[in-house]
């Protein structure tokens, strides 16, 4: 029966927008079954989609002349074909060697596609496509669920896929179509057998000790001898499945994300009243925000900055991978660069009663001016403050907090340590280093947002009064 190859990759390929009129496409190939087979379909489907192809082939430099005559024949084919052949040459061993890490199957994909970007970028090219097929999609869905993925990992490969990174490189938004995706390896070998088309085999595909040749060749083989010969293809329907259910969950997080955001960082109250499965979700998204990707972050991690925000010290903190941190401020969460642990800089100004102090450690100005009473009003918050000048007899400096530091609060009696007033009023370590302090002799009198001491407060007999304000600088 002669193959209906083309007609199966036609339509959905046209409900998936993986082909359309006019496109310019980078067809990978290896010279192996898959990617001969893609090739030849897409050369049969050409006019009817007025395709403009051309070919692209790695040469990892692992399997010496072997890979060296895999090269010639594709471009051999792509010439057979009239189409313009790309060819580029690597060493994958030598960039491990390089690195000094590195898994050498993980690398070559990465040079692959950095390779097909550049000649897509170069040549104009729309889409790269690639020859996975329905049993590398079992493979993949199987060896993902063994590493304990998620449903994103679930998901599979997509039909069609925009690229923005890998490894450590750009693609450039690269788009990548898999029109075989729904393809069987048998219907694949049928129809180059119809068109008595030569291909290249790979020797390393039957090595067991790599897990995908392992979980080709000795996993999926016994699971279908104990359920069925359909396991493919019911794999790829849960992958299916599991790409439409993320991207609808993924849609949904971005605007919760979007709710729960401040432009100081992520509320927590409202991160913790949703559901676990949301608040995972939420905390990958914003790192990835961050961070730009989401390498390195496992399970584990989430679960411990979990932890850190529902029960943790009020302000902790903890590392994530790539050099960041989760800082918890009390009911605010934000993402930090982890930076080396420095002194905290303290520092002291003589101040004069009547003039202008810059702050710079603060970012703050002190402004002052001396008026008579009475006063048109009173400060509308703790941000300004007024003292009666009479009562300002000694020394006045500006300084940053130091432990131990505490003062007599307006409208009561005692003292109250300046630690507890910071905790009472949730500041934020970082703003507490330099947040600056009006002091008389050793008296605190102002603690500029929060609290002003009971000294020299403005009475009825008040005959001058001393007027402050902070304001950050630029203001």
């Amino acid at each position: 029966m002669k193959s209906n190859l083309p007609a199966r990759i036609r339509g959905p390929s046209s409900i998936h927008g993986l082909l359309v009129p006019g496109d310019r496409i980078l067809v990978a190939v290896s010279g192996g079954p898959d990617s001969v087979a893609l090739l030849r379909l897409l050369v049969e489907l050409r006019d009817e989609f007025q395709l403009h192809l051309e070919v692209a082939h790695l040469q990892h430099g692992i399997r010496g002349e072997e890979a060296r005559e895999d090269a010639r024949f594709v471009a051999a084919l792509a010439d057979q074909l009239g189409l313009p052949f790309h060819l580029k040459e690597v060493s994958v061993p030598a960039i491990r060697a390089a690195a000094g890490k590195g898994n050498l199957e993980a690398l070559a994909r990465q040079e692959r596609y950095r390779f097909f970007a550049e000649v897509a970028r170069a040549r104009g090219l729309h889409k790269v496509a690639t020859a996975h097929t329905l049993d590398d999609q079992a493979e993949t869905v199987l060896m993902r669920f063994l590493r304990g993925s998620g449903m994103k990992g679930l998901g599979g490969m997509a039909p069609l896929q925009r690229m923005e990174s890998i490894g450590s490189g750009s693609l450039s938004g690269l788009t990548v179509i898999r029109p075989l995706l729904q393809v069987s390896k048998a219907e694949i070998l049928n129809y180059l057998a119809e068109k008595h088309q030569a291909c290249r085999l790979d020797r390393t595909n039957r090595d067991t000790a790599l897990q995908r040749n392992w979980i080709r060749l000795d996993l999926l083989p016994k699971i279908r001898e104990r359920v069925d010969g359909r396991l493919s293809e019911r794999l790829g329907q849960q992958a299916e499945l599991m790409r439409d259910d993320e991207k609808l969950l993924a849609e949904l997080s971005r605007r919760k994300l979007e709710e729960i955001s401040t432009a100081n960082g992520l509320r927590r109250d409202a991160l913790l009243a949703e559901p676990i499965a949301m608040q995972r979700r939420l905390l990958r998204l914003w790192i990835e925000a961050a961070r730009g990707n989401l390498r390195g972050l496992d399970f584990v991690h989430i679960d411990e900055l979990l932890r850190l925000i529902k029960d943790g010290a009020p302000q902790g903190r903890l590392a994530i991978p790539g050099g960041w941190e989760l800082a918890r401020e009390y009911d605010v969460l934000k993402l930090v660069r982890r930076l080396a642990r420095i002194e905290r800089e303290c520092y002291s100004y003589d101040f004069t009663v009547g003039s202008t102090l810059r702050i710079l450690e603060a970012s703050r100005e002190l402004r002052s001016e001396v008026v008579k009473p009475p006063l048109a009003e009173l400060p509308a918050d703790l941000s300004a403050a007024v003292f009666d000048s009479a009562y300002l007899t000694g020394p006045l400096t500006v300084r940053n907090f130091r432990h131990g530091d505490y003062f007599q609060p307006l409208g009561m009696t005692g003292h109250k340590k300046i630690k507890d007033l910071f905790i009472d009023n949730k500041v934020a370590l970082a703003v507490r280093a330099k947040l600056p302090l009006l002091v008389l002799g050793q008296e605190i009198l102002w603690v500029p947002g929060y609290g002003r001491s009971a000294i020299a407060r403005v009475s009825a007999d008040t005959k001058s009064i001393l007027r402050l304000k902070l304001v950050t600088l630029g203001t």
